[in-house]
């Protein structure tokens, strides 16, 4: 029995009754309810706490931006009885327009490291002071920003293709913090970061949880054995997605092969056309914009110092010898000789 019908029954006994009513007030009136837009709601995953830190980030470069309106979330390790597992980093559409995504990050606190769940919200939060690349340089966010419901990419950071994506810009980007590998805050060797106060009014905004792709794509990862810590060793074969578990998909980008760490500075995490420097500028070991293969210059840096090791003399004496057997130079172009056939 719906609510018209008891309306109608207590209508029916009031005027049995002798009852008088307002003048209306035997007019019915269908209420209709429209539903209200769904609101953000906060993020809630389960607290892990982990006595062991998790290993460095691994290095590796950015899938190419699906299509418009994709946004770049950083992979990050997880971790599961088995161990830690790498998450790949993937191109993701938002559960909503003009909202930003908060990576998650391993803190230091209470003698473990528990893992800050990421969310999407207004404005990015503190993650932890982490650099993830591509954007994510440890504070903030400079992959992008929303202009009326559009998302405009920085393709300084991000690696899109501008024929089929047309919403872009180009901003060099300068970060004030020490480019490393480092993948949590806190504790011994973490990084040592605090949230501003904008950090911190953007985390006590309402947020929303990961998309159910998001989290279709972690328990994906959760049960393949090869992004495992232990079974690939800090290295994942697959450390990059164009799409939430897209893990064969051809565009999928390995872990490149670790190399030695810079002094003071460690090594710059994977981005893919040029990682954000300390100083604006790229580092050590690390590729201008540009270049096609990052981290190949320090490699050669990591094995100048061996290769010296070897040489029969030192610089100052190759160079004089290689001066002393330097053909004697001409004061005019020779012109070239006719081979001796045409003779």
């Amino acid at each position: 029995m719906n609510s018209s019908t008891y309306f109608r029954q207590g209508l029916l006994s009031l005027l049995t009754l002798g009852v008088a009513l307002p003048l209306g007030a035997c007019v019915e009136r269908e209420v209709v309810y429209q539903p209200a837009p769904p609101p953000l709601v906060e993020a809630a995953a389960p607290v892990v706490t982990v006595n062991e830190a998790p290993p460095p980030l691994p290095a590796y470069e950015q899938p190419e931006c699906p299509g418009p309106g994709y946004l770049w979330t950083p992979g990050y390790w997880a971790h599961a009885p088995a161990g830690y597992y790498w998450v790949p980093g993937t191109w993701v559409q938002p559960p909503r327009p003009a909202v930003l995504w908060t990576p998650g990050y391993w803190g230091w606190g209470g003698g473990v490291y528990v893992f800050h769940a990421g969310y999407w919200g207004p404005h990015v939060g503190f993650y932890g002071g982490v650099n993830y690349g591509f954007g994510y340089g440890g504070a903030g966010y400079e992959g992008g920003r929303w202009n009326n419901g559009v998302f405009n990419y920085n393709t300084a950071v991000n690696n899109v293709n501008v024929t089929n994506i047309h919403n872009t810009y180009n901003t060099t980007v300068i970060n004030n913090v020490t480019v490393n590998r480092v993948s949590y805050n806190g504790g011994s060797g973490g990084v040592a970061a605090q949230p501003t106060p904008q950090e911190q009014s953007a985390m006590h905004e309402s947020h929303f949880q990961p998309t159910a792709q998001q989290m279709q794509h972690q328990s994906a990862a959760s049960s393949n054995r090869a992004l495992f810590a232990s079974e690939n060793h800090g290295a994942p074969a697959i450390a990059a997605t164009p799409r939430p578990g897209a893990f064969n998909d051809r565009a999928a980008m390995p872990a490149r092969a670790a190399v030695a760490e810079r002094p003071g500075g460690g090594e710059a995490n994977g981005g893919m056309l040029h990682p954000e420097s300390a100083a604006g500028q790229p580092q050590a070991g690390e590729a201008h914009p540009g270049t096609p293969q990052p981290g190949h210059e320090q490699e050669r840096a990591a094995q100048a110092p061996r290769q010296q090791a070897h040489q029969p003399h030192p610089p100052q004496q190759r160079n004089q010898q290689a001066h002393r057997n330097a053909p004697a130079p001409h004061p005019h172009p020779r012109p070239p000789q006719r081979p001796q056939q045409e003779r």
